[in-house]
């Protein structure tokens, strides 16, 4: 049985809907989701961490995740989860990493339906030429997400 519950964060509501306790699904939306039996441990963990990560001082999700796709989807939304913090690839290196760089328009459309946005770092994903292209949750939030951890990323040199 699936569960559902909205998290606000500072880019609009976030609807997180979970199954047998793991992250299915991690959408932008526009109206609240009633939370109805939802486990009160994992909604605190997942909360936790969101909270962390527009605070600024969490870098790397640790949260149970189910996403639903294809085999060749799930290749690229487990590439996505490799982009480092802060840090941009492009869609041709994705399709490089998965050996064919033939498979750019592939990756892309395995891309704009990763439905765990921000725990699957999707955000991270640029043209060719750096430039801010398509973002499911619109590219407003994709530049905002991307200016958010560039500006904590200088609190990572000290963990070192």
């Amino acid at each position: 049985m699936k569960e559902r519950f909205t998290y606000y964060s500072p880019i609009g509501p976030l609807c997180i809907e979970t199954e047998e306790d793991l992250i299915c699904s991690l959408l932008f939306c526009d109206k609240e989701l009633m939370t109805e039996n939802f486990n009160p441990k994992l909604q605190k963990l997942i909360t936790e961490q969101l909270d962390d990560y527009f605070g600024g001082y969490l870098f790397e999700f640790d949260l149970p995740l189910k996403p639903s796709g294809t085999e060749f989807q799930k290749k690229v939304w487990s590439e996505l989860q490799n982009i480092p913090y802060a840090h941009l690839t492009s869609y041709g290196e994705l399709a490089m990493l998965l050996g064919d760089k033939n498979l750019v328009r592939a990756v892309g459309g395995a891309n704009s339906k990763n439905p765990i946005a921000i725990i699957i770092p999707c955000h991270r994903v640029v043209g060719a030429n750096k430039k801010l292209v398509g973002y499911a949750g619109g590219l407003w939030r994709k530049k905002w997400l991307l200016q958010h951890e560039l500006t904590n990323k200088s609190d990572l040199s000290s963990l070192w």
